[in-house]
């Protein structure tokens, strides 16, 4: 069984980040989803609320675990023994950032990057555009999943 690492800020998780996360779980038998903290972002979520998030739009997957890490993916991963790291991707604009980031970790860690890319009917989402809509009072029900809703909706009042 390989074990395999998704990072993202997940802020929040939605049906891309879902997507990508079921599909890299039967497809590769181990998933741990890796809330990362980005120092270029400033979350709505704190890692707390974050994991928690995951994990409630997880719970379906018995395959899938959530961790959280603030560092270099290549030191979590070695630390682990994970060797292959997952990055799904939307768009081409995706596409650039993501191989370089492969590319750095490969070299500087031996870790491999598996793209996957989303399915088009999520090709547009990201969680920046949910929060944006949440916060104008705009229904993202459709976007993520129930316990994210929740929490938007309790959130944005």
């Amino acid at each position: 069984m390989i074990s395999a690492v998704y990072p993202g800020t997940f802020d929040p998780i939605t049906y891309g980040h879902l997507d990508v996360i079921e599909r890299a779980a039967q497809r590769l038998g181990h998933l741990i989803v890796l809330c990362t903290r980005n120092p270029s972002k400033q979350p709505l979520f704190d890692e707390a609320e974050r994991v928690e998030l995951i994990r409630a739009s997880t719970a379906h997957l018995p395959s899938v675990d959530v961790d959280t890490f603030d560092g270099l993916l290549v030191d979590w991963c070695n630390a682990r023994g994970v060797k292959v790291a997952v990055k799904g991707l939307r768009a081409v604009s995706d596409f650039e950032y993501e191989l370089q980031m492969a590319q750095m970790n490969s070299h500087i860690g031996g870790v491999e990057t598996l793209f996957m890319t989303t399915r088009p009917v999520y090709s547009f989402l990201s969680s920046s555009l949910v929060k944006e809509v949440a916060r104008y009072g705009g229904d993202v029900s459709d976007l993520v999943p129930p316990p994210v809703d929740q929490r938007l909706a309790h959130t944005f009042g």
